[in-house]
């Protein structure tokens, strides 16, 4: 069986959730990591998410640094380097090529965007969408509450909520909508300080306001192309700039939970990665 250090994983997505089991993994030296994202990843947790490689080139998560690659030959050459490899690839082509041992589904999308059990020996799934034991060998349980991070071996996560999670005791006014679809536009910067009421941007001329006071915590790309009702940013009211360039607690309890999948699954005494079902 392949060395721990030695197994090649494949993430598909790299927003904020992926990017931070990607960098757990990374830290435990499981360092050959391809991360797959689309020609336009709209993540708002920006300073916290890989996936901003696809747009600068490179992306530093907490000493960790990510790099788009072109292509499968500078793949090898970016793990030698002791970076995560981002590549564009939202069909997820190249993994017959690769042939990882390990492929999570990291992308958050609540529904099942084409995962199957059959990509890898281990198949992990992140929240809604997924059910353990057919499209996956085990999902993750990403709903807040006492079964965060809980990883299920038969069935599936929690629904849905629609419904952010409280920090600071705010919700769904900390969150920052799209007022209609069109181009997103600001000038402000993520670890700012916000007022409530503040105008903070635009979508096709309608403004976007600060429903609470805080430090602002993600923000999308300016410019970026938006549908209604569609999460642009979002505010922490905590006040602490800090917390807008470091990994969340949500996001570190899911990268630890992936992690336990994966060890759960080699360290065993039979051979092969299988999970019990």
């Amino acid at each position: 069986m392949t060395p721990l250090n030695e197994i090649i994983i494949v993430v598909k997505g790299a927003g904020e959730m992926a990017s931070a089991l990607a960098w757990r993994l990374y830290m435990s030296n499981m360092r050959k990591i391809l991360m797959l994202e689309t020609d336009y990843p709209l993540a708002v947790r920006r300073e916290v998410s890989f996936c901003e490689a696809v747009h600068e080139g490179e992306k530093v998560v907490e000493k960790v640094r990510a790099v788009r690659v072109q292509n499968l030959d500078e793949i090898k050459p970016c793990w030698e380097n002791n970076e995560i490899a981002v590549m564009v690839d939202p069909q997820w082509q190249v993994l017959n090529t690769v042939q990882p041992e390990v492929v999570i589904d990291g992308i958050l999308a609540k529904k099942n965007l084409g995962t199957h059990i059959n990509e890898a020996p281990l198949v992990l799934g992140l929240g809604p969408g997924f059910c353990a034991g057919k499209d996956v060998h085990l999902v993750i349980e990403t709903n807040r509450g006492h079964n965060l991070g809980r990883l299920i071996t038969s069935g599936e996560a929690e629904p849905n909520t629609g419904t952010p999670g409280a920090i600071g005791g705010f919700a769904e006014e900390r969150v920052l909508r799209a007022p209609g679809a069109g181009k997103f536009q600001s000038r402000r910067n993520i670890g700012e300080d916000v007022k409530k009421d503040e105008i903070l941007g635009s979508v096709a001329g309608v403004e976007v306001r600060a429903g609470i006071a805080g430090v602002l915590r993600g923000l999308i790309r300016p410019n970026s192309q938006v549908t209604q009702g569609l999460k642009i940013g979002d505010i922490d009211p905590r006040g602490d700039a800090s917390y807008c360039f470091t990994i969340s607690d949500k996001a570190r309890a899911i990268g630890g939970s992936i992690l336990e999948a994966i060890l759960r699954s080699y360290n065993r005494a039979e051979p092969g990665p299988a999970v019990e079902q």
